[in-house]
């Protein structure tokens, strides 16, 4: 694929297809209805200050360098104790996309 003069990839149709796929299956959904995910280990935590549909993406194409760089930028990582302590206790409601087995959850925007 050819790459554009800023470094960028352009996004093909396929590319826009799946980023829609997962905005359309992303919704707000209470910390209760996931406790049974993160008891399994599978709920990922992504940092407000990332687009969680990019996450998404990146997670859905297995790219473990954008992956690897949020989670050592503590961006993106398995959902802590907590973290759970927090949001159950809050009856937090939060943001989540699945890209099986993962349920990728970030916190509503204040």
């Amino acid at each position: 694929m050819k790459v554009s003069e800023n470094g960028v990839q352009p996004q093909t149709a396929v590319d826009e297809d799946i980023r829609a796929k997962l905005n359309r299956e992303t919704a707000r959904i209470g910390w209760g209805e996931l406790e049974k995910h993160f008891a399994a280990g599978n709920v990922v935590y992504v940092s407000p200050e990332l687009d969680l549909i990019e996450v998404a993406y990146q997670v859905s194409l297995d790219n473990k360098e954008a992956v690897e760089g949020w989670v050592a930028e503590q961006q993106v990582g398995a959902a802590t104790d907590e973290q759970a302590a927090q949001w159950h206790g809050n009856q937090a409601e939060l943001w989540a996309v699945v890209v099986a087995p993962l349920v990728l959850v970030q916190p509503l925007r204040q």
